[in-house]
């Protein structure tokens, strides 16, 4: 059983930086995607950005060109660099590990607040 657990979170400014990290822990998997989703209050979640094992990346419109997800294979780990930030950021952010038979492992989140 694949368990993501995030770090990172917190309260910045608009304009600011954070970092998230997700470690997939456990035994006896390979993964294959890992990602970020988020959710703001009285919103549906929503896809931010994901990566596969060998690199490619996909992102929302609406943080391309701000936001930059990598991850360390190695380690099962995964970042999610975020610049520029604004006020509509603000969400509980969820890291996913898929593994190679598409099983989805979430984690159970970080909160990111953005004040203006």
């Amino acid at each position: 059983q694949v368990q993501p657990v995030e770090s990172g979170g917190g309260s910045v400014q608009a304009g600011g930086s954070l970092r998230l990290s997700c470690a997939a822990s456990g035994s006896g998997f390979n993964i294959n995607v890992m990602g970020w989703y988020r959710q703001a209050p009285g919103k549906q979640r929503e896809l931010v950005a994901v990566i596969i094992t060998r690199g490619n990346t996909n992102y929302a419109d609406s943080v391309k060109g701000r936001f930059t997800i990598s991850r360390d294979n190695a380690e099962n780990t995964a970042y999610l660099q975020m610049n520029s930030l604004k006020p509509e950021d603000t969400a509980a952010y969820y890291c996913i590990a898929d593994d190679i038979w598409g099983r989805r492992s979430w984690g159970r989140g970080t909160q990111v607040i953005v004040s203006s």
